[in-house]
């Protein structure tokens, strides 16, 4: 009896310790390189993220990828293998994003991913009913562009986009929107993030007449085929996607981005929101925190989708925790599984309700068309 006591405290005591462990979030982002401007306010907002989620605490493990696919690639490694974490977060582009993908999947780790392209969770597999992601599927705002285009007189379109996953997604699925609206496609270009000249395509684009361009790229390398073409006289209407969606932007285009159309999730322009809007109240929430850590007009979408990442977190968590503990192949599964069960999730881009075959479940309430005008994201009702 005298052993039995210390041992049934011990036991106790280790289960009390195993029901307070920490949940450890791996987070890699492009907090530098070429998507920078992308990843920083990423890099933000996690600090923004809960510490504790149902009682139990939580530690962000950041780490930054440089842009570079290889050093995401390693992130992932080094988080789940020696930091052991419960989840993955990132990385910033699609690049990244995909290339993670195998050893997440390998690890049966859940990933929430913050780049774009709907190659990242489509078609459905075994490795990719991991992999979750917040930002809206090419196709949705491919068909926003070309209803817009539609409806204001263009007939003819020039694509110019990364020569990567994210423009060769664009070019997909933009073809897809164009044909349904009745749009030609009069020419298709590349080039890549890090390129300084893209005068050889603006010269091609120039010589197709087309009515109307859309760059399809992302962060202030997409300002690069705009200002060219600028530069060459271009009049035509100009578009760009979602991934410009931030002030520095605005800051390199300056004048040579004036009147660009682009669809944007809700939160780049909450405050113009309708006050019926969807999601104007939890797109403000996350306005109101970022720019209370970070000051005044400092918001961007690409913070949004990483807040968005750790609402989802926060809503499966505390499912999970019922069947396992952190720290097991049990909760990464469980979370997994809650992952996938996440209904009427109001995030600062729209609402999620995620399925076994949709793990983005956004709809059309995630997205707007906004111009810029005077340096600023104008609201286009």
């Amino acid at each position: 009896m005298k052993f039995f006591k210390p041992l049934l405290i011990a036991v106790l005591c280790a289960t009390a310790v195993a029901a307070w462990a920490d949940i450890n979030v791996g987070v890699t982002l492009s907090a530098t390189g070429p998507a920078a401007s992308l990843g920083i306010p990423e890099k933000n907002t996690i600090a923004l993220m809960p510490k504790t989620i149902a009682g139990q605490k939580i530690n962000y493990i950041v780490l930054d990828d440089a842009s570079d696919t290889t050093a995401a690639v390693a992130n992932t490694r080094k988080l789940i293998a020696e930091n052991k974490v419960d989840i993955v977060l990132g990385s910033t582009t699609t690049p990244n994003s995909l290339a993670m993908i195998d050893v997440a999947s390998e690890a049966k780790t859940p990933m929430i991913s913050i780049a774009a392209s709907a190659r990242i969770v489509e078609p459905m597999d075994a490795k990719k009913q991991w992999v979750f992601k917040t930002p809206q599927n090419d196709i949705m705002m491919s068909l926003a562009i070309a209803e817009h285009m539609a409806a204001n007189g263009v007939k003819t379109v020039a694509f110019i986009g990364f020569s990567d996953a994210y423009g060769e997604g664009w070019s997909q699925e933009f073809a897809k929107a164009a044909e349904l609206k009745k749009l030609k496609i009069v020419a298709n270009e590349r080039y890549a993030r890090t390129d300084t000249s893209v005068t050889g395509q603006a010269l091609k684009i120039m010589a197709a007449k087309a009515d109307a361009v859309l760059v399809a790229g992302s962060g202030t390398p997409a300002a690069l085929p705009q200002k060219t073409l600028k530069e060459r006289g271009y009049t035509g209407k100009m578009y760009q996607t979602h991934g410009v969606a931030n002030a520095d932007f605005l800051r390199v285009g300056g004048k040579d981005v004036e009147g660009t159309f682009l669809p944007a999730g809700p939160v780049l322009v909450a405050e113009q929101l309708p006050a019926s809007h969807p999601v104007k109240k939890s797109a403000m929430a996350y306005v109101t925190a970022y720019e209370g850590a970070n000051g005044k007009n400092t918001v961007s979408t690409f913070g949004a989708h990483a807040w968005d990442a750790g609402l989802l977190m926060t809503s499966a968590v505390p499912v999970a925790l019922k069947k396992a503990q952190p720290g097991t192949p049990e909760f990464r599964a469980a979370l997994r599984d809650a992952l996938e069960q996440v209904k009427d999730v109001s995030g600062a881009h729209g609402v999620f309700n995620m399925t076994a075959n949709d793990h983005l479940g956004l709809d059309q309430r995630a997205r707007v068309m906004v111009k810029i005008e005077n340096g600023a994201w104008k609201f286009q009702p």
